[in-house]
């Protein structure tokens, strides 16, 4: 197997152009070496042998990546200790496209991916919540500030998964001048587990607009700028920021590093 300076393979996301601008120029802030490929991209079985520390799927339909390349990337995960993350978007999961249910890739992730469309687009508030206790959702302000989403995909998480993060929508009414919040159903949003000798998460929503939300603004009065080569400068919350960096340490098992 052949080796490679960049750690993290990405995949999806549209472009560096558009989508993609958000992850890969945070991973760029975090000094994390990467090698990007667009969604209109197919996978090589070549590309797929580089040694990694981590994968990334995001906005990458499955028909991109052939079978027998999927298990490629899954021998690295399951034997090497890889890790392997999908984030949520209209051609992740099930989607509109993705069709990642019954791949090998869809099989290892920590979530059960429906067999139909599973996209929850949200045209009324879905705060973020967190659930099990995790490194990854650890030191953030969750029950004094919680996010919002603009939309995820409808998962079930696997037996012996664990919950990190659920989403809670909310049907809301406005009478006698004033909001009236009802909760509506939970839905897991970050699933966790091991893959044989590798870590996989599944986060179920974008960590780019229009899904994202005001996710992307999470945090305080400090914000992020980024910039990878070949997109443009983003500005994001600084809690944002790091939950996109606890869960790429944590699922590449990554050397821990500081946002500043």
């Amino acid at each position: 197997m052949s080796t490679t300076r960049q750690s993290i393979l990405y995949l999806g996301d549209t472009s560096l152009s558009s989508a993609a601008g958000y992850l890969a120029g945070l991973m760029t802030r975090f000094g994390l070496d990467y090698e990007y490929v667009p969604s209109d991209q197919a996978l090589s079985s070549e590309q797929a042998s580089v040694r990694r520390r981590l994968f990334i799927v995001s906005d990458y339909p499955s028909a991109m990546m052939l079978g027998p390349v999927q298990e490629i990337m899954l021998d690295q995960v399951n034997n090497h200790g890889a890790g392997l993350l999908m984030i949520g978007g209209w051609e992740s999961f099930h989607g509109h496209g993705g069709n990642w249910d019954s791949t090998p890739i869809g099989n290892a992730l920590p979530v059960e991916i429906a067999s139909e469309d599973d996209r929850i687009n949200c045209d009324q508030p879905a705060l973020l919540l967190q659930g099990e206790a995790h490194e990854i959702t650890a030191e953030l302000p969750w029950n004094v500030r919680p996010p919002t989403v603009g939309g995820f995909n409808r998962v079930v998480a696997r037996p012996g998964s664990l919950t990190a993060i659920l989403v809670q929508s909310f049907g809301v009414t406005f009478e006698s001048g004033r909001f009236n919040f009802t909760p509506q159903q939970q839905h897991p949003m970050l699933v966790l587990n091991a893959h044989g000798k590798g870590r996989t998460a599944a986060l179920m929503t974008d960590l780019a607009p229009h899904w994202v939300g005001g996710l992307v603004d999470w945090g305080d009065s400090e914000r992020v700028t980024a910039k990878a080569a070949g997109s443009w400068e983003i500005e994001v919350g600084n809690f944002y920021s790091q939950l996109v960096l606890n869960l790429l340490i944590w699922t590449g098992n990554l050397q821990r590093r500081s946002l500043r």
